[in-house]
């Protein structure tokens, strides 16, 4: 099936490269779209790669997730109060409204989609059948700041990010910014960081023996850390500093390299921490995915904005 999907998801990335192309030249504004900092970087694009704009003129698009099952985009618009989903043959169209300011989307083992809502300070799980049940909204008994974004590992946990972005004037209810961890039908879930400011996006290496966390606030920065026994955290280090801006959502492809939004679009770096390149979008850059039939689509949400680029890598969820 991904043999016969894929000349569709080129030829649609081709035409909506050409329009984009014109409307761009139309402003004279010519769009460089990469930026190669190592040769090894190069590997990783088809030749015929371009970066193209699938969706536009919404509030602050963020949460990008595949949804293999019905071979959709789905992504958040947080003001929007809605879930929007996008395909080569419908277009966008809405998934959920309200969705209570949905941000950071993922899907589990089953192919349910996994959710971090900003408004109901909780994250939430929609099944099969369409049902949405909150799988957590409390810490200790209190309420969560504005769970941000998510990592599920193969063991059915789910890891996910708290800072108070979210909250609106909501008084804070938590002692510090976690990084949580919720176990497979745990009422509440547990700290396993406690020393970041900002976290942010989150996910796992392939091997799921580290966990990568973003730092959005004052360090602007990716921190790695080891997965210990018991799905603990063990002494991260410091993995990359993203500038210009700082990082959100991020990703790993097949290989291990991180794939992380920064102001100026998604910055890759190899597994030891190098910055090999950068796929460059007119937006500051929010978060971003791995999709399509054969997991080479790279889609980015950027402000009002989605993008997306053909790859020559697989990307992990």
């Amino acid at each position: 099936m991904a043999r016969q999907a894929h000349p569709v998801w080129r030829l649609a990335a081709a035409v909506a490269f050409c329009v984009l192309a014109v409307c761009t030249a139309a402003k004279g504004q010519p769009m460089k779209h990469f930026e190669v900092l190592d040769e090894s970087f190069r590997e990783l694009l088809p030749k015929d790669a371009a970066v193209v704009e699938i969706c536009r003129e919404q509030k602050f698009t963020e949460g990008p997730v595949w949804l293999a099952s019905k071979k959709l985009l789905l992504f958040s618009d947080i003001p929007a109060d809605t879930i929007f989903q996008w395909s080569t043959d419908g277009g966008k169209a809405v998934f959920r409204k309200p969705s209570h300011q949905a941000n950071g989307n993922l899907t589990d083992a089953q192919g349910r989609l996994v959710t971090c809502e900003h408004g109901s300070r909780s994250v939430t799980r929609t099944g099969r059948n369409g049902k949405v049940v909150t799988l957590a909204s409390t810490y200790r008994g209190k309420k969560l700041n504005s769970p941000n974004d998510l990592a599920i590992k193969s063991d059915g946990t789910i890891w996910f990010t708290d800072p108070p972005y979210g909250l609106r004037g909501r008084a804070s209810e938590q002692k510090v910014n976690y990084v949580f961890r919720l176990d497979p039908n745990a009422a509440e879930p547990v700290a396993v960081a406690s020393d970041f400011d900002r976290p942010n996006g989150l996910c796992f290496s392939p091997d799921e023996k580290v966990l990568y966390v973003a730092d959005s606030g004052r360090p602007h920065h990716v921190r790695r850390l080891p997965v210990l026994k018991g799905n603990r955290l063990g002494k991260g280090k410091v993995f990359a500093v993203i500038s210009p801006g700082a990082p959100d959502g991020m990703r790993v492809d097949a290989a291990g390299r991180l794939w992380s939004t920064a102001a100026d679009g998604v910055h890759v770096f190899s597994p030891a921490g190098k910055r090999i390149g950068k796929v460059l979008t007119p937006k500051r850059a929010a978060n971003c995915c791995f999709g399509g039939p054969d997991r080479k689509t790279l889609f980015i949400t950027a402000r009002d904005s989605v993008y997306m680029t053909r790859l020559a890598v697989v990307g992990k969820k």
